[in-house]
This record gives structure tokens, C-alpha cells and sequence, in this order.
């Protein structure tokens, strides 16, 4: 019943505010808000307690296993904990939007708790076309919010780039499940791993391919990712926090459970390998690239992402388990860089870095954020994102993939000193301030007066989630490394959805707090220190770092019509790259 109301309960509040909010105080309408949010996450920390040893496996409308209808709700550990990182985020975003937004209406209010609800049961759910239904919806939410100041034509166009391909992606996925169905007759996660033809099937591949092209969309994955940086240039601040960071990682979990739930064996990854490594190099140029802060962080999300998705394509239960502390270290990470940029654009009315240049000095809180939030995109132990990253490298050498090591130095390094530079740069007055402007977007901020004095609930989130995540790499890994055996099993998964039988594993991670795990935190954070002083002295000099710029812009054109073509091509060559 816990997880019936976990997701039952923003559904019914949302709906309440955007019948009745109009006619409520601003305050009451925040509250409403934020106490549902409030509940949620204590039914999150509930259900995350319990998955370790009792995993929650409910059967919505009373249909069972043998009925082959049944839409099963699962609660193991690694969906409880993306519920719960789901929770806190949209917790932090309320509160920061409480003083963010002079006016701001209940319908807001609504789409923040639908998105929570949509993202939450994407999270549980045991069935393929409930996945894809609940994709929708926290697809749909996610336009709205994207294009939430409708009065801006900048706004309207990146929201309607996110919208339209996120949904090509989802009409491939959904054609995908029609072919697993096909050949299955199942729908169910579980049922479809135990029927599924275990011999080489080139419709199986196919209905591979076509299922995670629409996650590969939503997790801002080469080639797919142009969408990305225009949807978080124009959305609010606070939807910017769920969007980087937890919104795109949905997108690789929904990859790793389709793969080890239904095609574990049957279909090789080195074309999931090959887009992670791209996307994690690519994105890191592009970030370094930015003066736009939102999009610089944006670009930051696609190069992590990357990583984590070439880290899924090992298919090791060991780097599952860094997985889970990268996930968590950088949405607590990244969520905090992006409020920060938030009370910058509340004060200054401006997230361009050059325009910001020395005006940040008396914003002392924000300038801890930008300098840790740097450190921590680079690896600074004892952060989760240092502890995923050294438990990530460890598998990578132990299966052979040692040049994974220096690729995620290099990705590090490149958005980490990137961030390092913006801190220099607004908050040190280091550097030179380039008074040409190339990309100017209106403020976005609906505050009339800018704060002179950032209020606590605007400083709060921030620092708490930096703080949480600056320390995960502290956390016990034992549960974490048991829960990714159990993930990595599809045996496992079936008999406790299908049989009500909890896995039991032993599982012992191999520990981050390493010689050379310490070694390649030094040097990504030295590497950092490097760009951002390069970066400070103006690399736009150079003209190859100019025509390399001039490239890249021209590839993300901001034209549909592209994006749409380099989709296409995407798919094709994934499937290549998984069929050979």
C-alpha cells in the first residue's frame, strides 16, 4: 500500500491546486506544495529502508503473475533510491522556488507534483508499456515546464525542440515494445526475461535497439543529446534541478534495467560503449566551449551521462555499484551548481560569465557552491562521484578497459574546469571580461526586484545537497554492491517479482579509498585547475579551439529539422554498432 500512496498522493495534491489554486494565497498554494513533497520523501526513506532487506512488490488493481496482465509495482533498492533522489530534488526546487518566483501560479505547483509522481513510478514499475506510459507523462510534464514562460519566443523553441524529439525517441521505444510483445506475448519485465527466445534473433535485437533509443533521448546521449542544452537554457531554474539532476540518469537506469531484466546475453552493448564514450568527450568540449552558465552545466550533464552509460555497457555488477554513488554524487552536485546559477540570475538578471565577471564577490555562500560544486565534478574525495568514479575505473581495468580511465580523467577534467573558471571568473574577477556577447537570452527569472540578500530558503538547498554529496563516498558500500548483484541478476529479479522471493547476496565492493583510485582523483583535479586557468587566459585566441567552436555551433543549429536527421542517424548507428 506504500508505494500506492507514495505516488497516489502528489497526483491527488496537484490535482486539488489546479482546480482550486487560483483562489488560494501564494503561500497556502506553497505549503500544499511542499508538505506533499515533505511526505513523499519520508515514504521514500521508508520504502529505501526496507528494499535492502524486504523489497515491496505490489500488484496494482489485485492482478497476479499468472494472469499475464498484471502491472507490478518493485521497490528493490536501486529503484528506491532513484524515488528518493527523486523526492529530495523536487523538495530542494520548491524550496528555492518559494523566493525565486515574485508570482508564480498553482499550476506550477501541479506539474512540479506530477513530474515527482511520473518519475517515481517510472522508478517502480515492472511492466514495459507502463514504463513507456509513465515515460510519457513525465515526458509531457517536462515540455510544459520547459516552456513555462510561454511569452518568450526562446522559450517556445527550446521547449518545442525538447518535445518533439523526446517524442520521436518515445515512438521508436514504443515500437520496440510492440515487437518484444510480438514475439513474447508478455509485457511485464520479469515475464518477458523468462519467455524471451535465448538464441541470436535479429527481431530481438531490433526491438533492443528501439526501446533504448527513446531512453538514450531522455538521457541526452550522442547523437541525441541536442535537445538538451536548449531545454535547460529556457526552463526555470528550479525544473533545471530535476531535469539535470535526476531526469537524464532515469534515462540510463531505464537502459540497464531493459538490458539485464529482458536481454541480458542476448545482445552485445559495444555500441551502448561507444555512444557513452562520445557523449562523455563530446560533452566535456562543448561545456568548456559555454559562457552561458545554464548551458555550460547542461553540457556538463550530457558528458557525465555519457560515462555512466559506457559504465552500464560493462555490464559488471561492480560498476553498477559505482553507478549508484556517480548517480547520487552528481545529482546532489549538480543540483546545487544549478541553484547557484539561479541566484546569480535573481541578482544579476544574467547567467552569461563575462557579463557576471567580478560581480559576484559579495555572494559568498554561491561562491563555495561554484568552487566545491568544481571540485566535486572532478572527483574530490570523499564525493560520491569520486567513489563511482574509482569503483567504475577498478571494473574498467579488471575487464580490460583501461582507456575508460583516461577518458573519464579527460570528461572530468574538461566540465570540472569549466565550472572552476565560471567561480574564477565571477567571483575572483580573474581573467579578462570579453564584452562581446554571443548568445544573449532574457532573463528568466520572475522576481521584478532582484534580492539584494539571498533569503535562506534560496541558499538552503543548495548547500545541504553539495554537502550530502561531497561526503556519500563515506557511505558503506556493502548494501549498495548487494543491491547491484541483485539488479545484475535477472533471476534474481524475476523470483521476487513473480515469486515474492528476496534476493540474498554478499556482495563485497572492491574499495574505493585505493592508491591509484586516490591517483586519478589528484590528477582529474589537476587537469581541472589546468583548463580553467587556460580557460581564464582565453583559448578563443587560438584558431583551432575557434574553428573547433564554430563547429560545434553549427551542429546544433537549433533547428528540429537536424536534431530530428541526427536522431536517425543515431539509430542507425547504434543498431550497426549492436548487431556486428
Amino acid at each position: 500500500m506504500i508505494l500506492q500512496i507514495l505516488v497516489a498522493l502528489p497526483v491527488a495534491v496537484g490535482v486539488l491546486l489546479a482546480a482550486g489554486g487560483r483562489w488560494l494565497p501564494r503561500p497556502v498554494v506553497d505549503a500544499a506544495a511542499t508538505a506533499t513533497v515533505v511526505a513523499v520523501t519520508v515514504l521514500a526513506t521508508v520504502v529505501l529502508v526496507r528494499s535492502s532487506g524486504s523489497p515491496e512488490v505490489t500488484w496494482l488493481g489485485g492482478w497476479k503473475p499468472d494472469t499475464g496482465v498484471g502491472i507490478p509495482l518493485v521497490a528493490d533498492p536501486f529503484a528506491a533510491g532513484l524515488a528518493f533522489v527523486v523526492a529530495v530534488l523536487t523538495l530542494a526546487a520548491l524550496m528555492f522556488s518559494w523566493r525565486f518566483f515574485t508570482e508564480v501560479h498553482a499550476i506550477f505547483h501541479t506539474l512540479m507534483l506530477l513530474f515527482l509522481a511520473a518519475m517515481c513510478v517510472f522508478a517502480f514499475t515492472g511492466d514495459l508499456f507502463d514504463a513507456f506510459v509513465f515515460f510519457e507523462l513525465m515526458s509531457v510534464v517536462a515540455f510544459v515546464l520547459a516552456g513555462y514562460r510561454s511569452e518568450e519566443p526562446a522559450t517556445v523553441h527550446g521547449a518545442l525542440n525538447f518535445g518533439i524529439v523526446n517524442s520521436l525517441g518515445a515512438y521508436l521505444t514504443l515500437t520496440g515494445i510492440a515487437l518484444v510483445y510480438a514475439r513474447t506475448g508478455q509485457l511485464g519485465f520479469a515475464m518477458v526475461g523468462q519467455t524471451i527466445p535465448r538464441h541470436d534473433d535479429g527481431l530481438v535485437t531490433t526491438a533492443f535497439v528501439l526501446i533504448c533509443t527513446g531512453f538514450l533521448v531522455k538521457a541526452g546521449a550522442v547523437p541525441f543529446h541536442f535537445w538538451l542544452a536548449d531545454a535547460h537554457a529556457v526552463a526555470p531554474t528550479p525544473v533545471c534541478v530535476l531535469f539535470s539532476g535526476v531526469m537524464v540518469e532515469l534515462g540510463v537506469y531505464a537502459v540497464a534495467r531493459t538490458y539485464w531484466t529482458m536481454f541480458d546475453g542476448l545482445v552485445p552493448l559495444r555500441g551502448l560503449a561507444i555512444l557513452g564514450v562520445a557523449t562523455a568527450l563530446l560533452g566535456g568540449v562543448m561545456c568548456v566551449m559555454q559562457r552561458h552558465i545554464k548551458r555550460l552545466l547542461a553540457c556538463s550533464t550530457i558528458s557525465h551521462v555519457g560515462f555512466m552509460t559506457t559504465a552500464v555497457a560493462m555490464a559488471d555488477p561492480h560498476a553498477l555499484t559505482g553507478i549508484a554513488f556517480y548517480l547520487a554524487g552528481h545529482a546532489g552536485v549538480k543540483s546545487a551548481l544549478f541553484l547557484g546559477a539561479g541566484a546569480l540570475l535573481n541578482r544579476f538578471e544574467t547567467v552569461d560569465e563575462h557579463e557576471l565577471h567580478g560581480r559576484g564577490r559579495d555572494m559568498r555562500v554561491t561562491s563555495v557552491v561554484f568552487l566545491l560544486g568544481g571540485l566535486g565534478l572532478a572527483g574530490l574525495p570523499p564525493s560520491g562521484m569520486w567513489a563511482g568514479k574509482a569503483l567504475i575505473e577498478h571494473a574498467s581495468l579488471e575487464a580490460g578497459w583501461w582507456w575508460l580511465a583516461l577518458g573519464a580523467a579527460l570528461a572530468s577534467a574538461l566540465t570540472a574546469g569549466a565550472v572552476l573558471r565560471v567561480w574564477a571568473r565571477v567571483f575572483r574577477g580573474a581573467g579578462h571580461r570579453d564584452a562581446h556577447t554571443e548568445e544573449h537570452e532574457e532573463p528568466e527569472t520572475q522576481t521584478h526586484t532582484p534580492l539584494l540578500r539571498l533569503p535562506w530558503t534560496m541558499l538552503a538547498p543548495g548547500l545541504l545537497l553539495l554537502g550530502a554529496a561531497l561526503v556519500l563516498g563515506l557511505v558503506p558500500g556493502r548494501g549498495i554492491a548487494s543491491a547491484a548483484e541483485s539488479f545484475a541478476d535477472p533471476g534474481a529479479y524475476a523470483a521476487l517479482v513473480l515469486h515474492g522471493v528476496a534476493p540474498s547476496t554478499t556482495a563485497e565492493p572492491p574499495h574505493p579509498w585505493t592508491i591509484s583510485g586516490l591517483f586519478t582523483a589528484a590528477v582529474s583535479i589537476g587537469l581541472a585547475v589546468l583548463v580553467a586557468a587556460l580557460g581564464l587566459r582565453g583559448l578563443r585566441r587560438y584558431r583551432p579551439v575557434r574553428a573547433v567552436a564554430a563547429r560545434l555551433h553549427d551542429l546544433h543549429s537549433g533547428h528540429v529539422g537536424d536534431y530530428a536527421a541526427w536522431l536517425v542517424a543515431g539509430v542507425a548507428l547504434l543498431a550497426l554498432l549492436t548487431a556486428v
